[in-house]
């Protein structure tokens, strides 16, 4: 079962802790077909990030819930904010941060593109910021799991999302991902068309590959490569 989604420390366990790297868990609230939760992205961005702070001396905090899905706006129930708000608010967290010098953004719906270009100003700007998991680190697990679709393929609530919530937490899985699979390689006008225009079901990926093993390993491999941004980060 899923622990809590909100960090439950107290001001006093954060003074104790002392962290010098704090970590932001951003998803969406989007459609993942008629199996996966519109809140899939936010839970797989906790679960990262929940994690890393198990096994790495940071401060977690709270998911950012909604964020830039407007490719996803002819199914019910998605809700987006702009890019620019998403910018703001991920800067704003930034520089309110009372501890942490290094804020850490663990990005896991992949239509926030603004979220490379916060990172890369904020750092320019002398902030020190950084995005994670990056394209590598998402291969890296990828292969660690051994899944069988390629990054391109398994788009969206494909064979990686399915497995770490079967991993993670089945009970917000619905019946019907084993027979689901929908594949549209060729999205050259995606930007422009949205998802509708290559998914009638919503589903770009092979969900019917998911495991809940495949899950775990993806997340182990993950936290594995957070160590990578932590020796960046945090001045010894």
């Amino acid at each position: 079962m899923i622990r809590a989604l909100l960090p439950t420390a107290t001001s006093t366990d954060e003074r104790q802790r002392d962290a010098q790297v704090a970590i932001l868990p951003v998803g969406s609230f989007e459609q993942h077909g008629d199996y996966l939760p519109l809140s899939t992205d936010a839970i797989i961005a906790t679960l990262i990030a929940q994690n890393i702070a198990d096994a790495y001396l940071v401060m977690q905090l709270p998911p950012i819930t909604i964020s830039c899905s407007h490719e996803h706006s002819a199914w019910p129930g998605t809700v987006s904010i702009s890019a620019r708000t998403l910018h703001a608010i991920i800067t704003d967290v930034h520089d309110s941060l009372n501890g942490p010098q290094a804020l850490v953004v663990v990005n896991a719906h992949g239509g926030n593109y603004v979220v490379s270009n916060v990172v890369q100003e904020a750092n320019a700007a002398g902030r020190a910021m950084a995005l994670f998991p990056t394209r590598e680190d998402w291969q890296d697990a990828r292969a660690a799991a051994q899944l069988s679709s390629s990054m391109h393929e398994d788009m969206h609530a494909g064979e990686i999302e399915t497995s770490i919530l079967l991993h993670a937490c089945p009970e917000v899985i619905r019946p019907g991902h084993e027979n689901a699979d929908h594949l549209a390689n060729e999205r050259r006008h995606l930007l422009t068309e949205g998802m509708q225009a290559y998914t009638k079901n919503g589903i770009i990926g092979r969900p019917s590959l998911a495991t809940a093993a495949k899950g775990k390993a993806v997340l182990d491999s993950l936290t594995a490569s957070f160590a990578h941004v932590m020796n960046l980060l945090v001045k010894h």
